[in-house]
């Protein structure tokens, strides 16, 4: 007699699914045939439920109020063609999703005609306060593509920042997201994604979500910790900075030695976005820098001279001037080869006039990587992210963390 289990009952009694002439082991793959249809079934729940919240999540943002922003043509810094428009009008789809009230292109356009807006990588004071005094945008949202690639496994990166309009304006918010279809590839592959789209949806999504949680829900989020391989190679830092004092920072454009186009430009913005997010700094918005350097007809051939560093500490009010050079910003197109990225940063201080910040950072994707590719890093924005932010926390932290370095190539 064959026997099966009634597990809301309790009881065992005989299956009617079941001859008796069947054997032990039909019965082991029926019930590892049920096992698994149930196991399926909880999946598909479970995945359903996720996406109900991530639906609650969006419903809450409305609740809390509208924030008007003009949202710029964004910014291409691949150095190829991209699907700018297109990523726009989803970008501005997923801000309206969760409360924002997005000034319309036509008012846009008009406010841009009428003041004679031509560059819109950045915002200086004129134009901040042409948007202040003729829309009711209280913030103009300018992103960048850094990397955006359809071959599989297709990659994006992007950085985005928020300027307040008006008199004086300052960055709100700043943020950036770099993604590869092969992060997370799972078991047989089920976590690929193939899609660009797709891939391009959960690139906005997240920083829809960062914005509307810093201006709309007014939440902190948590900095992520930077992993111990993205920390300088060589690094100074000089006893004078104060750590309990709120620096002004200009965050100058790289001097660009890698092959990279627009790297220079990428590099400095990803120092905005992370020093931006330490709290213990106030970065000048770059198109305020810019400005000034047109002015005063700088011109970066071989970095910033000291010259250069007393123009802006006496126009910009900034009490730190960040420059460097970038060595190596390089990103692959298939799944082999590995990102790499190299540069070297200094903080000049204005009341010494003085270097009290210097280091060089050099990675990898597949540094601490042995096998089966755990832990590498897919795109050179991910890997200068964690670079970046390694020396913000360093240069505000104790020395302790600025001492003892070597160079890891002596070893």
């Amino acid at each position: 007699m064959i026997w099966s289990i009634s597990f809301l009952n309790k009881e065992i009694r005989p299956s009617p699914f079941l001859r008796k002439e069947d054997s032990a082991d039909d019965l082991g793959r029926w019930l590892l045939s049920k096992a698994t249809l149930f196991f399926v079934g909880a999946i598909f729940f479970l995945s359903g439920c996720a996406g109900a919240r991530e639906g609650i999540k969006r419903d809450s943002y409305a609740g809390e109020g509208k924030f008007s922003i003009a949202v710029f043509p964004i910014e291409n810094l691949t150095g190829a063609r991209a699907p700018i428009k297109e990523i726009r009008a989803s970008f501005i789809n997923q801000l309206r999703t969760r409360g924002f009230d997005v000034l319309e292109d036509e008012a846009l356009e008009k406010v841009m005609a009428g003041n004679r807006v031509r560059y819109t990588s950045g915002i200086d004071e004129t134009t901040a306060q042409a948007f202040g005094r003729e829309t009711r945008a209280k913030g103009v949202l300018i992103a960048s593509i850094e990397l955006y690639s359809e071959t599989n496994p297709p990659k994006i990166a992007m950085i985005s920042r928020l300027i307040s309009t008006g008199d004086n304006p300052t960055v709100l918010w700043a943020d950036g997201v770099g993604l590869a279809g092969d992060d997370a590839p799972g078991i047989l592959g089920i976590g690929l994604i193939e899609d660009p789209k797709i891939l391009l949806q959960k690139a906005l999504q997240f920083l829809s979500d960062s914005l509307a949680d810093s201006l709309l829900m007014k939440k902190e989020e948590p900095r992520r910790e930077a992993k111990k391989k993205f920390q300088p190679k060589i690094a100074y830092r000089s006893p004078e900075i104060e750590t309990k004092e709120k620096y002004t920072v200009a965050v100058l454009p790289f001097f660009n030695k890698s092959e990279r186009k627009y790297g220079g430009e990428i590099i400095q913005l990803q120092f905005i976005k992370n020093l931006e997010k330490l709290g213990g700094l106030k970065v000048i918005e770059p198109g305020l820098v810019r400005q000034q350097f047109l002015k005063m007809r700088i011109i970066m051939d071989q970095g910033v001279s000291l010259a250069d560093a007393e123009a802006i500490f006496a126009t910009l009010n900034a009490d730190l001037v960040v420059s460097g050079d970038l060595i190596t910003y390089q990103d692959v197109q298939f799944s082999r080869g590995t990102p790499a990225v190299d540069f070297s940063v200094l903080f000049v201080d204005k009341k010494g006039r003085k270097v009290v910040w210097s280091s060089t950072s050099y990675n990898t994707g597949d540094d601490g990587v042995f096998f089966f590719d755990l832990g590498k890093v897919n795109t050179a924005h991910v890997m200068a992210t964690q670079m970046t932010q390694w020396v913000g926390e360093m240069m505000l932290g104790d020395d302790k963390k600025a001492q003892g370095f070597k160079d890891s190539r002596d070893k």
